[in-house]
């Protein structure tokens, strides 16, 4: 049995390699085993699970919650279904599907598709002609990039360079004046000039949000 104190050390570990993997260069739809895990442990805290399986995918549930649920957990990066066995639901109670994915401004993020009990199944389960059912996904949305609704909390100047910070907590740079394309490259300048580490806690690189919010601390303490 786990504590809630370990699965949740165990999901910041295992969310630290994949911080690194991909700072390597590994594609996110190739971190399979690292995502897998990753939603196990993440549907694990939030049914204050205790119970783990034994192996990524294994036949039936992922995850016994708190109050024994067993728990199928499904994680996607890039799919656009989740599919099941339809044998193997009978052992299950509850299915959550999830999404990870990452970005520069917000690096890996979690989102829950879908968290139902098994009387619910059918509503959102659909069967497919090989005898498998699935639960379609849809794209994820692009956010709007435009800022001009946003109150902006944090800038400063260093250079040509101004560093902005927009209350969603987005970070854009402005050289001469322009807002770049890409904030990152300048910051990582700014951040090597200004003695900002270029790594977070968990060994991995900082995205956008995180360097930006370091290197407008540094640029306001030169003041």
């Amino acid at each position: 049995m786990l504590s809630q104190t370990q699965i949740i050390r165990s999901l910041g570990e295992a969310l630290g390699w994949l911080e690194k993997e991909l700072d390597w260069g590994a594609p996110l739809a190739g971190l399979r085993h690292l995502t897998g895990r990753i939603g196990e442990f993440y549907a694990a805290m939030l049914t204050r699970g205790r119970q783990m399986a034994g192996a990524v995918n294994q036949r039936g549930y992922d995850v016994v919650g708190f109050d024994g649920e067993r728990i199928a957990v499904k994680t996607v990066t890039s799919s656009g279904r989740a599919t099941f066995n339809p044998r193997t639901l009978t052992l299950v109670d509850r299915i959550i599907v999830l999404r990870i994915s990452t970005d520069a401004d917000n690096g890996v993020a979690i989102e829950t598709l879908l968290d139902v009990l098994r009387a619910d199944f059918d509503h959102h389960l659909r069967s497919l002609a090989n005898g498998e059912v699935e639960f379609p996904i849809r794209p994820p949305r692009t956010p709007a990039r435009d800022m001009d609704d946003q109150a902006i909390i944090a800038e400063a100047a260093y250079d040509r360079w101004m560093v902005r910070q927009y209350e969603s907590g987005t970070v854009r740079v402005l050289e001469d004046g322009v807002e770049l394309a890409t904030a990152m490259p300048v910051l990582r300048m700014l951040a090597a000039t200004l003695g900002v580490d270029l790594r977070n806690a968990n060994g991995g690189f900082r995205n956008t949000r995180q360097l930006g919010d370091a290197v407008l601390v540094a640029m306001k303490s030169m003041r």
